[in-house]
């Protein structure tokens, strides 16, 4: 599968569920991506990652893993593949906080951009990020993501609104960018 010097993609499997659900249900994780912030019961957990991660046909989920470690360390997608115009949007979640800050999102992100890039051939790739995740903005930017619009206050977190950031690139601006 996927991998990088310190990072290895795998598709996620039905024994990832309990560890997923362990992310989903950590406030310090989703505050930044998730939003409605709900906490889900392991039979939802369950049924959402059956349902729509692995039984999709438009979308991709890999579980990261640290190489020497073996230990699964967050999760990443493509989702809502459009094969015809050649595009998607991209999801990232480094669940186990002992990893932020230590450039393992980046790289992760810079693997799954070139799986989308150079294996499946597409021309854009999308994401959404709250204007709260300043980190997650600049790892963006550095990948070559432009701001191409903003649903302007439509989160609210901890009594203030906040914009949801839509961001993109294109396989000719990355690849420019990355250029090995």
């Amino acid at each position: 599968m996927l991998s990088s010097e310190r990072l290895q993609f795998r598709k996620m499997e039905e024994n990832d569920i309990e560890k997923y659900h362990s992310w989903r249900n950590d406030l310090d994780v989703m505050k930044t991506t998730s939003p409605s912030l709900d906490l889900y019961s392991l039979d939802e957990t369950r049924s959402f990652v059956e349902n729509v991660i692995l039984n999709s046909t438009s979308s991709k989920s890999y579980i990261i893993k640290e190489r020497v470690g073996n230990i699964a360390i967050g999760v990443t997608s493509l989702i809502n593949i459009d094969t015809k115009n050649r595009n998607a949007e991209c999801i990232i979640d480094i669940g186990e906080k002992e990893y932020w800050g230590k450039g393992y999102g980046t790289e992760a992100l810079k693997m799954l951009l070139e799986y989308a890039f150079l294996e499946l051939n597409l021309h854009r790739v999308s994401l959404r990020v709250f204007s709260l995740n300043e980190r997650a903005i600049h790892i963006y930017n550095k990948l070559g993501f432009m701001e191409e619009g903003v649903i302007r206050e439509s989160l609210y977190r901890n009594g203030k609104w906040h914009d949801i950031i839509i961001m993109g690139v294109l396989k000719g601006e990355y690849l420019s960018k990355h250029k090995k």
